[in-house]
């Protein structure tokens, strides 16, 4: 089972692929895309729809793991990291694959044991996991920790799972 874990954000939209063959977890790749936020809205959503869309057609995924928004304080920030979610979620739509959602609070309970783990903790964790020579970035190693989490089965609570018809047929 090959899985796409993805940590979005309108600035940097963080993605970790993982396989997952009986208990063992292997890397496959790991990465970021950027936007400017020099650039008006939509461009930058339409960068992080065809970087996904790349990705997908190029690693070929079973399944999406997507990071669920949190609401912030800034409601302007939220919305935006929402819309940066539905592209995200367009995707793997348009690409008929599986989307499962999680919160920051299930993929630390999965990845780390404990719910309130900071960044770093996570990162040392998905390194460790994945039996990895070097350190990903931040977005990356949070995308590749919601990729386990999906592995483990969403450790601490059912995630948010959409299936979508395909020739008439639910998927």
């Amino acid at each position: 089972m090959r899985i796409l874990g993805i940590d979005p954000g309108l600035h940097i939209t963080g993605f970790g692929i993982i396989d997952k063959i009986g208990n063992k977890l292997s890397y496959v790749s790991s990465g970021c895309i950027k936007t400017s936020p020099d650039n008006k809205l939509p461009p930058r959503l339409k960068l992080i729809l065809d970087g996904l869309n790349h990705i997908i057609s190029q690693y070929a995924p079973d399944y999406i793991a997507i990071e669920q928004v949190f609401v912030n304080i800034n409601p302007k920030s939220t919305l935006l990291l929402g819309q940066a979610r539905g592209a995200a979620i367009c995707a793997a739509v348009l690409n008929n694959l599986e989307v499962s959602e999680y919160t920051a609070l299930q993929i630390k309970q999965a990845v780390v044991g404990n719910g309130h783990a900071g960044k770093e903790q996570v990162q040392e964790m998905v390194i460790r996991l994945l039996r990895l020579g070097g350190k990903p970035g931040i977005d990356a190693s949070d995308a590749l920790a919601c990729a386990i989490c999906h592995a483990h089965g969403g450790v601490g609570s059912v995630a948010a799972t959409y299936h979508y018809l395909k020739r008439g047929r639910t998927v």
